[in-house]
This record gives structure tokens, sequence and C-alpha cells, in this order.
């Protein structure tokens, strides 16, 4: 039985090559072309049929349809549906050619294609550039590249790999051992033993010594390619391994880098959803989203436009932001992916640390020089309080009272403004009373900042809920809960109130326990919405954290579901919000503070923006900006 077809276009029912070769004609007959008809129609085609039309538009027309449509239409959406009318073979040959023509190389596009192409693609690639240009392909590699980074694509240009049934199961440690020897075990690095191995084995094979070499090394191959290879070659042996791990990852992660930040390398997005469009576009699109936690669709539909993006919606085939379900080898990267969260043990690294010479004396005289007289001198205040830890301030604010007979954080509050003043005296509060003060902050006045209730009750330790409820309780005269059950209603009340005991289970998971409680998450996502979210609460506002990443990577095996997906699909309001942080920080706190931090900065509310007084100097802001 063949493998299961994963890609987004497949053949058209009831397909009539000379019917479509004519509505082709027409659409671009006349003044100007009908584009909507044009990718309407090429992207419902599966690319054999594609073929078909184009040989039935040559015999009708006497004309060749790539060259019609090069007339008709222009940039990207030109490139997209020429490339569409390729065969795969010669769309390859032909973005191998622009990557090596001219003053200049594309490695990345020559690193994409040769990495992750099956013998029988290399074969005809190589044959269809043959025929397309009559030049040898290994040929203008070899004149076109240079040193390890050469011999390696020579090595994939053979297309002979071993077959994926191939595995040498003696082999397997010694292989393993012989990559160790080659980099970490010895002064320089044995490249010749990495390109064979690595250019040579099969897929199953070398992905049983990837495991058996991080058992040797204490490290991922991945890891030791990094540091003991460099340039192109360490970029095209990095790709290697990706695609033996797993071709949609690697897919995903170019498609994504391909977009993100300012403009898009449209060439290698055109060139991917092209040619993974019949392949595995359906598991590149989950990959994509279980990594970046995102869609393909949205990400195309934020960074293209027109009749260009239209066409690349229609071969991504799908919003996955609307689903919950894996597909199948997704659901087993997921499932690695919580297994190795699970394992890692997150070490935090500040960028504030304790002060060498410490003399809280000497820095409380400084900074009531700063502040006497006429103006204050605000960069001798941002020195000293950016570059003492929280304890040391807390040491400054006991002297500057016993010495100078006066409140520090009264003078501060008296001698700044604005957000410059709220950042230093948040600073010099303690970590407890800069939470209650917050919480007090997010419940104050009118309205109620529901996600910086849920972010600082979400992301602290037991011990520091607790301090935050006392230094709330001697600041404010009134407990924590009872503010919380003023402020808030219904479950989301509930969560909070829940979190803020803290009273979560401390230590490591329990695995028979994470397996019970992934079951009842499970179950209970065919359950009624009040049940379901009563279930959700119950496991997740109590649990560890090192719990839950167990329970969360039993759910994937459990439910063949994303938990993160479920939630955003089932949940709604505060309720999912305090849930899907839960989740999130549970993953991974730092990234969960990363993007808390950039949704503060993207959106222009005052509130989150921080105005640094202008005569600061340069050092000044940046002690400031190294808090961040």
């Amino acid at each position: 039985m063949g493998k299961e077809f994963r890609g987004t276009i497949a053949d058209q029912p009831d397909f009539d090559a000379g019917s479509d070769a004519e509505a082709l004609y027409n659409a671009m007959k006349g003044f100007g072309s009908d584009k909507e008809a044009i990718l309407d129609l090429i992207t419902s085609r599966s690319n054999a049929q594609r073929q078909k039309i184009r040989a039935a538009y040559k015999s009708q027309y006497g004309k060749d349809l790539i060259d019609d449509l090069k007339y008709e239409l222009t940039g990207k959406f030109e490139r997209l549906i020429v490339g569409l009318m390729r065969t795969p073979a010669y769309h390859d040959a032909k973005e191998i050619k622009d990557a090596i023509k001219g003053a200049g190389t594309d490695e990345k596009c020559l690193i994409e294609i040769l990495a992750s192409r099956t013998n029988e693609q290399i074969h005809n690639l190589v044959a269809a550039y043959k025929d397309a240009y009559g030049r040898d392909l290994e040929e203008d590699v070899i004149g076109d590249t240079s040193g390890h980074f050469r011999k390696m694509l020579i090595v994939l240009l053979q297309g002979t790999r071993e077959e994926d049934d191939v595995v040498s199961e003696d082999l397997v440690e010694q292989d393993a051992q012989d990559l160790y020897d080659a980099g970490e075990a010895q002064w320089g690095t044995d490249e010749a033993k990495f390109i064979m191995l690595l250019g040579n084995r099969s897929v199953t094979h070398l992905q049983l010594v990837f495991d058996e070499y991080e058992k040797i090394a204490e490290k991922s191959i991945e890891d030791s390619i990094k540091s003991e290879l460099s340039g192109d070659f360490e970029r095209l042996m990095l790709a290697v391994v990706q695609c033996i791990r797993s071709k949609p990852m690697f897919f995903a992660k170019c498609l994504y880098k391909s977009m993100k930040g300012l403009g898009t390398a449209d060439n290698t997005l055109i060139r991917i959803m092209v040619s993974r469009s019949e392949t595995d576009m359906l598991d590149i699109r989950e990959c994509f989203r279980l990594r970046y936690e995102k869609s393909l669709y949205n990400m195309i539909q934020d960074d293209t436009s027109g009749e260009y993006k239209r066409t690349l919606l229609k071969l991504c085939g799908g919003d996955d932001d609307i689903a919950g379900e894996f597909f199948p080898e997704a659901a087993q990267i997921a499932y690695k992916m919580w297994e190795t969260s699970s394992m890692t043990k997150v070490q935090l690294r500040g960028t504030v640390r304790p002060y060498q010479n410490f003399d809280p004396a000497s820095d409380a005289k400084a900074l009531r020089k700063a502040m006497k007289g006429f103006g204050t001198d605000e960069d001798t205040i941002i020195d000293i309080v950016t570059q003492r830890s929280n304890a040391q301030r807390q040491e400054i604010r006991r002297i500057f009272k016993s010495l100078l007979g006066r409140d520090l954080m009264a003078d501060l509050k008296s001698e700044l403004s604005k957000n410059l003043e709220r950042l230093i005296l948040g600073l010099m509060m303690t970590p407890a009373e800069f939470d209650a003060k917050m919480m007090k902050k997010a419940m104050e006045g009118a309205g109620t900042d529901e996600h910086s209730l849920i972010e600082i009750l979400v992301t602290r330790s037991n011990q520091e809920i607790q301090e935050m409820c006392a230094a709330y309780k001697n600041a404010y005269k009134k407990s924590l809960e009872d503010a919380i059950a003023s402020e808030t209603s219904g479950k989301f009340k509930r969560i909070l109130i829940s979190l803020a005991q803290g009273a979560r289970e401390e230590g490591p998971a329990d695995m028979a326990r994470a397996l019970e409680d992934a079951q009842e998450l499970a179950d209970a996502c065919n359950s009624e919405s009040d049940d379901m979210e009563d279930k959700f609460m119950s496991i997740l506002c109590t649990r560890s954290f090192p719990h839950l990443r167990r329970v969360f990577q039993e759910f994937v095996r459990c439910s063949n579901k994303d938990i993160e997906q479920i939630i955003k699909k089932e949940m709604s309001g505060d309720f999912k919000n305090a849930m899907f942080a839960i989740v999130r920080s549970v993953k991974n706190q730092p990234s969960y503070f990363a993007d808390r931090l950039y949704k503060a900065m993207k959106v222009k509310v005052h509130c989150y923006e921080i105005h640094f007084p202008q005569h600061l100097s340069r050092n000044r802001r940046n002690n400031l900006k190294q808090l961040i």
C-alpha cells in the first residue's frame, strides 16, 4: 500500500484537459486577463493534470502555455503560477539554475533543495537540468561552490542514499561513535566522516544513530554540528539532519523564516509552497502551528497580498487555527516536544546581579545628593538602582532611613515623574510589594486588567504568592482573596482565587497519575462545556508544573489533539485566557513572558509605553533597557 497522501492539491474529478486549456485561453485573450480564473483553475488541478492542460493548449492553439502566462502576468504572481505549471523536476532545475547564475550564489536555495529531495527526485532533477540547459548540474555546482560545502553537495547530487528500509543495527552504535570521534572527541573536525555518514546512510538508520549519539556525547547532533562546523557547510549539514528528523518541520522552519521580520523571501516562499503542495503540506501546516503557535495560513494572509496571496492560500489549503487535531507526523513531534520539555531543567538567567563592592551607605548618600537642590540627577539614580540586586536595594532603603531620617520611596516619588517614576519605584520595592501593587492597580478604578491578574497569579511560585498576599494585606488592609472576589465573577473568579491560595502541588511528575489526568482531560473534551471547564480548572490550577508537562504530553497520545488549540477553540473570555496562560507558562515560562512583552510594546496604548526623559545619556537609557 502506498504512502498516505498528505498534500493539499489533488487530482480534479471529471478532469477535461481540452476544456481547461480553452478556459485559460479565454482568460488571457483580449485586453487584460482574468487572473482570478487563472489561479482558481491552476490551483485546483494536480501537477500531472497541469501537464496535460499544457499539452492540450499547445495542440489547440499552437502556443506554449507558460509563454502566454509569462506575457499576461507579472511579478511574484507570475513566478508562482509559472512554477506550478512546470513539472517538479523542471521547477527544481530552474530554481537551482537561478541560484548559481550570475555573480553571486543563493546557497540557501541549494541547501533547501538538495538536502530535502529523495534519490528519485535528485535523479529527475539532474536529467531535467541537462535537458533544459544543456549542462551538467554537478559541473555547474563544482564551478560555483567550494570546500566541504561543495563536497557535501556533490555527495547529495549522486542520489545514492540508502533506502529507508536499510537499517544496519550493528552499525548504529559504531556510526554514532565515529561521528563523536570525528568531532567532539578530538581537536579539530574530520569533516569527511560527517559527509560520508550523513550523505549516504538511510533516513531510518540515521534517526537511530542520532539517538545513540546523544547518549554518547550528552548533546544533540545539531549542537555538535554548530560547535564543530561553520558557514555554509554548517548550514547544509544542519539542514540534512533536520530533514532526516522531519522534513515537514524543516520546511515549516524555512517558511517561517521566509516571512518573519521586515520583507518576505518570496522566492523561498514560492519554491516551498509549489514543491510541497502535493507532498506533505498538511504535515508542514501542523508542524508550523505546533512550533510557532500560529497557522501558516494566517501568516501568509498577514504577509502577502492580491492574487499572489490568494494563490498561496489555495496551496496552503486551510487554516489550522480553527482546528484542534494533529496530523500523524505532527502528533509524534508534539509528543516528543513535550517529552523534551518535561525533562529539561530551565535555568533562569537574570540581567541584574548583586553589585560587587556594595556599600549601601555610600549609595544612600549618592541618591540623596542626586535629589537635593534644583533639578534631579536621573542618570545617577538610574545607574545605582539598575546595577544593584533587589536585596541590595532593600538595604539601601533601610540605610537611607536610618542615616538620613528620610523615606527613600517618598523622595523618589517627589523627584521623578511619569513612567520613569513608576519604573524606579517598582525596582525599589520588594518583589512581594511590587506584585501586590500591580494586583491592586489591576483591580482599581472602573475596569479590571484581567491580563495582569492572570500573568502574576499564573507565573509565581507558592511562596511568592503567599508573600504577595501578606504584602497586599499589609498595604491595603484587605485580603487579596476578598479583593479578587469583589472585582471578578464566575469561573474566572474561581480560577484566580484558587491560584491566590498559593497551594499548587510541588515536586516532580507522578507518571501513573499523569496518565489518569491526561485521560480525564481528553474525556472532558467530549463533555458539556461547563463540565469540561470544571475538569480543566481542577487539574491545571492544582498540579505542579513538572507534572502538568507530563499530563500535556500524554494528552497528545490520549486525544491526538493540541491542548492549546482545544483551549482556543472550546473556551472563551477570561477563562480561556487564564487556561491558555497556564499552558504557555508550563511549557516555557520565559517564552510566555517574551510574548507578554511583545504584546505590551506592539499595542500602542499609553499605559504600556515607557517614555524615558530626552536628556538621559545613551548609557543610562541602555541601563534601563537592559532590565528588559
